[in-house]
């Protein structure tokens, strides 16, 4: 198996609230398995197209800028670039309702 090069994580804020991220993504690029532990939403800066390997087998998603998505507390992936290019969105997770 190849190793991948790691997405870089950039912490913008955190207080008790919210945890806010951005994550880079150079070409193949990925986060790591991780299971999220809060809810959370992923607003795209970048088109294009991640891969995400999951328990239950792999997905595709598309970013598309400026359309923004939500996911649910406990979701367990490894986040990969699958474009040819630099992939980024900000991720913000909901600490408490």
């Amino acid at each position: 198996m190849t190793k991948r090069p790691a997405a870089t994580a950039t912490l913008q804020v955190e207080n008790d609230a919210v945890r806010v991220t951005e994550w880079r993504f150079a070409p193949g690029a990925e986060t790591g398995w991780h299971r999220h532990a809060h809810d959370y939403v992923v607003v795209p800066i970048t088109d294009g197209t991640l891969l995400l390997e999951t328990p239950d087998g792999n997905l595709t998603a598309e970013l598309k800028l400026g359309r923004s998505y939500s996911r649910p507390v406990g979701v367990e992936h490894n986040v990969i670039n699958n474009s040819p290019h630099e992939l980024a969105f900000v991720e913000v997770e909901v600490k408490r309702a």
